[in-house]
């Protein structure tokens, strides 16, 4: 087997620093969120590599919590957005008003100017408005009356939708879709699991109240920004990256695809293998990191063909598919 951990050598790793963050965060974590570990995982890997995650399942779990739960225990600021049919692209960004005091406009800022903003049923508002949180996702600024002003550091958008056949929502912009890092979907928890939460409630948990709960913060700012910059020096070996690439562009050849992913799918995938490589205690990337990441990074990067999805074949089951025909790298 070749050997991934010697090859392409960036530079030296602190991946120790990185693992007792997460390590600590997991803890932290597990004191109110219960079972949903790919939520937890694929969460903290998008926060390691400074993506923003578009969360889908339906109402009621723990979507929300978790991400102020996260940005608690980060001692971050924390903003939550309900979209509406009614919201309009200056409740999300801001605008300026006129002072009559000063004689002078004066920004007024939107819920956009946070750490860690939680855009709630994304999908219940209009394109328009969606639109509202594409620069901000993508650069990390807003634009107001020409004016560009930046975003705190670090930020991130966490994004809930409910499953399209839900009554009420609009399909997302494609091109704000693809500045989403990962795509996690969320299902019911197991008996056990929704047992436990009903213990919890029952012996007085309130997820309204965190400030009982006995969390502490782990660390802050800085702290992740320093992950973020250990990350990017995880190493990354050519059959490594040949790999990504062929899984990429087998999206653009499979014949039940109609739209494969876009170079940026790429990147991506590139980003969460190194993160998932952190993430499991490496400085190196290794095929299994690649194939753990494929399915959450490119899940809604792709569109089936319309007959595809109308014999009820899911995006998924196609990249599993496409996982099991690439060659991997030895």
């Amino acid at each position: 087997m070749e050997n991934f951990e010697n090859n392409n050598s960036i530079s030296s790793t602190d991946n120790k620093f990185v693992q007792s963050i997460l390590e600590k965060l997991h803890i932290e974590l597990r004191k109110v969120i219960v079972e949903q570990d790919e939520l937890i995982k694929y969460s903290l890997i998008s926060l390691i590599s400074g993506g923003h995650v578009l969360l889908e399942g339906v109402p009621g779990l723990a979507k929300t919590l978790m991400v102020r739960v996260l940005a608690k225990t980060l001692s971050l600021d924390f903003k939550r957005i309900q979209f509406t049919p009614d919201l309009m692209p200056a409740d999300i960004t801001g605008t300026k008003v006129f002072n009559m005091q000063t004689r002078e406009f004066e920004l007024k800022k939107g819920s956009v100017f946070t750490n860690f903003l939680l855009a709630d049923e994304i999908n219940r508002t209009p394109p328009k408005t969606q639109a509202g949180l594409l620069e901000a996702m993508a650069e990390g600024t807003v634009s107001l009356d020409g004016e560009m002003i930046k975003l705190p550091s670090p930020y991130m958008v966490f994004a809930t939708q409910n499953p399209l056949e839900y009554d009420g929502t609009y399909p997302l912009p494609e091109a704000l879709v693809d500045r989403f890092l990962m795509k996690v979907i969320i299902d019911y928890p197991s008996i056990e699991a929704e047992k436990k939460v009903l213990k919890r409630h029952h012996e007085g948990f309130s997820s309204i109240d965190l400030d009982n709960c006995g969390l502490q913060v782990v660390c802050g700012a800085d702290d992740i920004l320093k992950c973020r910059s250990e990350v990017l020096k995880v190493r990354v070996d050519d059959a490594i990256m040949d790999y990504i690439v062929n899984i990429v562009a087998a999206t653009r050849k499979n014949p039940v695809i109609e739209i494969g992913s876009s170079p940026r799918g790429t990147i991506s995938l590139l980003s969460c293998s190194k993160a998932c490589a952190s993430y499991n205690g490496r400085d190196y990337v290794i095929p299994e990191d690649v194939k753990n990441m494929t399915i959450p990074t490119l899940r809604h990067r792709i569109t089936l063909k319309p007959e595809v999805e109308l014999e009820g074949i899911k995006t998924d089951e196609v990249l599993k598919d496409i996982l099991s025909q690439v060659k991997v790298p030895r």
